[in-house]
């Protein structure tokens, strides 16, 4: 997994990783190839390939799946200005090529695709996640 390039924290328009009690709030990407670019929470038609890759340097590859967090804790992570869900904070795949263990998004959890696959199979919506640093 990789996390916020920021590090930690809930505050709006900070690109940090939330952490706290949250769960899955909407699963979006059901059917879809792996692969499959999303933006906006929508499927662009478009498929990754290392091609793609190197032509649009620097681009936030939001891949495969999403799953959308919202937070559980009042004034920590839900409501106000810490809302994980008004935020749009979600776990979704990214490139194989990207490393993993490393702080690089922009708050959101990356997983790589086959990771993410594996979990969509058994996390439903209504499951509970911690995000701990």
């Amino acid at each position: 997994m990789s996390t916020a390039r920021n590090g930690p924290g809930e505050m709006s328009g900070s690109g940090c990783t939330p952490r706290g009690r949250h769960y899955i709030r909407a699963r979006i990407g059901e059917g879809l190839p792996e692969n499959a670019v999303l933006a906006g929470r929508r499927w662009t038609g478009e498929i990754w390939t290392p091609d793609k890759h190197v032509s649009q340097p620097g681009r936030d590859w939001i891949l495969s799946r999403i799953f959308w967090l919202c937070g559980l804790e009042r004034g920590v992570n839900r409501l106000g200005d810490r809302d994980t869900m008004r935020r749009y904070i979600y776990i979704h795949g990214t490139p194989a090529i990207e490393p993993m263990g490393e702080p690089r998004s922009h708050g959101c959890i990356r997983m790589h695709n086959a990771d993410l696959l594996r979990l969509w199979a058994d996390a439903p919506a209504g499951t509970q996640v911690w995000i701990d640093p």
